[in-house]
């Protein structure tokens, strides 16, 4: 997984990308809201923790741009302590918002909570080791090239709500990717073929979602 850090206090990221690094996580930094939506838009981010005032763009302009076009999960983070601050925050689409000072330890936490990030997650006649990158049906490991073994995961991790075709595309295969959107079709019926038709529910005219029946 993915996580981009933005904030100019350099002593915060160093912190922080000791602790993501630690728990296996790819980090890229950055000391204000230009570097962040750059490094975005050029890497495939799966989560973006920003802190509210940064030079040339605030986290709270970072995080509007980038709840345009993408599903990614943001974090807040702020000295700001204003009730009003963090539903302006939590409006623009922010899925998570910490004041400062914090413990990253519980940061770390609530971040593992937000993406559901277990090692193993069991779902029916399914399992999937994220650490290990298998996938398991009725007990016997599947053969999942990357890029499908990637999708389960984000359709997993969102699992409950629709995607459309554009967003996989934009979070699986990436912001730069040229392809089409039957890409994603092809990939959600090969995927299917290999872990059951009743795990991926298709939403005509607006796209997929991923069904947990235990949910």
């Amino acid at each position: 997984m993915n996580i981009l850090i933005a904030d100019d206090e350099k002593h915060m990221t160093s912190i922080l990308k000791t602790y993501f690094e630690k728990e296996g996580y790819n980090v890229w930094i950055a000391a204000d809201g230009e570097e962040a939506l750059e490094l975005f838009f050029s890497n495939k981010i799966d989560l973006v923790v920003l802190d509210w005032m940064m030079p040339k763009r605030s986290g709270i302009e970072v995080c509007n741009e980038i709840k345009q076009v993408s599903l990614a999960k943001v974090v807040i983070l702020t000295a700001r302590s204003s009730h009003d601050d963090e539903f302006s925050a939590l409006d623009i689409g922010a899925d998570e918002y910490i004041r400062k000072p914090f413990d990253p330890r519980i940061l770390m936490l609530r971040i593992k909570k937000m993406l559901g990030t277990e090692k193993v997650a069991a779902i029916r006649d399914l399992e999937i080791d994220f650490e290990r990158k298998k996938v398991f049906k009725n007990g016997e490991e599947l053969s999942l090239y990357k890029k499908k073994f990637e999708l389960l995961t984000f359709l997993y991790e969102n699992k409950g709500r629709i995607l459309s075709r554009d967003s996989l595309l934009s979070s699986v295969w990436g912001m730069d990717y040229l392809g089409e959107e039957r890409t994603v079709d092809t990939h959600i019926k090969r995927l299917r073929d290999k872990i059951g038709a009743d795990h991926v529910i298709t939403h005509r005219g607006m796209g997929y979602s991923f069904h947990d029946k235990n949910q």
